[in-house]
């Protein structure tokens, strides 16, 4: 088991305000309303025509295809999506808090010891390839999210659109990205996730996580995290009081450990608990490291009277 502290963040409504997806509806004027009713109505439209189930977290991803095939969202492609990711509006503190958290471990003598690190990974139900572009990435150390499969516009182009779903994160399956990070699925080539790993051989246990969410769409990742031992946190938008009720059940519900208004600046309610809470997991790992030095080594041996 590795010594890392690992800070989980959703990323629609968590880091920026608003949804990754506003920029391209922006260049496309397209209404981002329209979209998103159309998008909200399709579960039903399905299985009412066709009799077919359809996941309402991802279906908009096939809706992207469409407009793009449609030439609504002309040439869309993957290197026009990482495009995007420079044009989100980030919340005040980020991506600075995320050189901070690390930098508060890293500066510390004591963790250097028993090489005690904050890693920080993105689990999003929005697209890979706009994080990817975005101030985040350099500063992240994996990314779950939705990719696209390119291909030709046609046999006589070397012009590439959007064409299939070539990977899905719904909020049920972050879960499943949470048991990866665990296991450490991306840092071992050896390992997948359901590759059985005795918790002690686990790279990241459950309780050197954290996980930052935005509202109840997250309860099934906040409860896999807070039931193994990890800390859970909401962030809700300034002034917003539906979202603060959201946030405010969870933490009733105990779903949450803290929830605070979405600013991230240094001295902020946000800041401070995000970084109070890797400092006590920093410590308990210290501890624990010295205390297994302790039990180990044998009393000096004393001359028999």
């Amino acid at each position: 088991m590795s010594n890392i502290i690992a800070v989980i963040w959703d990323f629609d409504k968590t880091l920026v305000n608003g949804y990754m997806q506003d920029p391209i509806f922006e260049e496309y004027k397209v209404d981002s309303k329209e979209f998103w009713n159309e998008v909200n109505s399709l579960p039903e439209k399905y299985k009412k025509e066709q009799g077919v189930k359809v996941n309402p977290d991802t279906v908009y991803l096939n809706q992207f295809i469409k407009y793009t095939k449609q030439g609504i969202f002309k040439g869309l492609n993957n290197s026009k999506l990482k495009e995007f990711g420079e044009k989100l509006n980030f919340y005040n503190g980020i991506p600075e808090i995320f050189k901070k958290t690390k930098k508060l471990i890293e500066e510390d003598s004591r963790y250097k010891e028993f090489d005690i690190k904050v890693e920080h990974y993105i689990v999003s139900t929005g697209i890979t390839q706009i994080i990817k572009g975005s101030v985040v990435n350099d500063f992240v150390d994996g990314i779950w999210g939705c990719e696209f499969i390119e291909d030709l516009i046609s046999d006589d182009s070397d012009e590439k659109i959007i064409s299939e779903v070539g990977f899905t994160i719904d909020n049920t399956t972050k879960t499943r990205a949470l048991f990866e990070i665990n296991k450490g699925v991306n840092k071992r080539e050896d390992v997948e996730v359901n590759t059985k790993i005795p918790n002690d051989l686990r790279r990241i246990p459950f309780n050197n996580m954290i996980y930052i969410a935005d509202g109840p769409s997250d309860i099934p990742a906040f409860s896999v995290v807070k039931k193994n031992g990890g800390k859970t946190f909401a962030i809700y938008p300034k002034e917003d009081k539906i979202a603060f009720k959201q946030v405010e059940q969870l933490r009733i519900d105990n779903r949450i450990d803290m929830y605070a208004e979405a600013d991230y600046t240094e001295g902020t309610t946000t800041f401070m608990w995000i970084s109070n809470k890797i400092g006590e997991i920093a410590e308990n790992i210290y501890n624990k490291e010295k205390n297994k030095i302790s039990n180990s080594i044998s009393s000096i041996p004393k001359h028999i009277t």
